[in-house]
């Protein structure tokens, strides 16, 4: 798996790309992606001032920050944060945030380098959706809001100091949990023991969707939770994209948690054909697209470099 596509939507809005002499879209329906292109005379800070100048901005509601580097694949976008950050009075409604909306073709994800995202969520505390792309240098700080509804991060290695944030932080309002894990071939260093404080459903009392995905130990993480409290109140378990074999899918199977979930995704998977119809009889919704070879002796993840 590659990401060959920008994003359509985000946040509950339609996304478009923006270039500078192009009008503000509906602000009610639709946010703004800003990027640049390799070469490009304008640096990304330089079309974020002139998104800046456009009338009734005051009015937007979202951002997807794009591709920010003109020059250099391994450049930190500390500058992009600072420029967001200084124009928190312009974007006073600001709801949805996506930082780091970038293709394969811009920068594989393993290879995007990011920064502290912190002073971010400080500058715009009413964000109710945050998705984060490139876990190389990420850091979102001491996570509180009593906002975020929605919160993404995507890598093809996420460090478990970034997990940890994730599993200390005080989100009372958080509906959808989305971490792609990832390859330890890739940066991933975090275990299934480092995801324990989700389990009892208290840290997070309002999630319905949980994706802990796209990891090298997709088995493991299935057995911890697959009778865990916090399947209680899930609408979908996300545990897609990774290495699930039959181990995995037999703790599933024999949990009644599971049972009583609405939707199941486990596509890109290496369960057997048998277990994959017993699962398909559980009850829930089951997505088991996407199964790989068994056969083979390299079991890999679907989002990796």
């Amino acid at each position: 798996m590659t990401i060959s596509e920008h994003l359509t939507s985000f946040g509950g809005f339609d996304v478009v790309a923006w270039t500078p002499g192009e009008p503000l879209p509906d602000p009610a329906t639709t946010i703004c992606r800003l990027s640049v292109e390799w070469d490009e005379a304008q640096s990304w800070e330089e079309k974020f001032s002139a998104f800046l100048a456009l009338p009734g901005v005051e009015a937007t509601r979202g951002l997807v920050v794009g591709w920010w580097s003109t020059d250099d694949s391994e450049t930190e976008p500390t500058a992009v944060v600072e420029v967001l950050v200084g124009a928190h009075a312009r974007l006073p409604g600001l709801q949805a945030l996506f930082f780091g909306d970038i293709t394969y073709e811009e920068n594989e994800v393993s290879w995007i380098m990011n920064t502290d995202l912190s002073p971010l969520l400080a500058a715009y505390p009413s964000l109710q959706h945050l998705g984060v792309r490139g876990g190389n240098n990420l850091s979102l700080g001491q996570l509180d809001s009593g906002n975020l509804q929605t919160l993404i991060v995507q890598a093809g290695g996420l460090p478990v100091s970034v997990v940890r944030e994730v599993m200390t932080a005080r989100l009372p309002n958080l509906e959808h949990l989305e971490l792609y894990l990832g390859t330890e071939n890739y940066g991933a260093d975090s275990s299934p023991a480092d995801l324990t404080p989700l389990l009892d459903g208290r840290l997070f009392p309002k999630l319905r969707y949980l994706g802990l995905k796209n990891s090298d130990h997709q088995d493991e993480i299935a057995q911890l939770i697959a009778d865990a409290p916090v399947l209680d109140s899930l609408h979908t378990l996300d545990l897609s994209l990774g290495t699930l074999s039959d181990d995995g899918a037999s703790a599933l199977l024999g949990s009644q948690r599971t049972r009583r979930l609405t939707r199941l995704d486990l596509r890109h998977h290496y369960c057997t054909p048998e277990l994959s119809a017993q699962l398909k009889q559980l009850g829930p919704e089951v997505d088991l697209g996407d199964d790989q070879d068994r056969d083979d002796d390299w079991r890999f993840v679907a989002l990796g470099e």
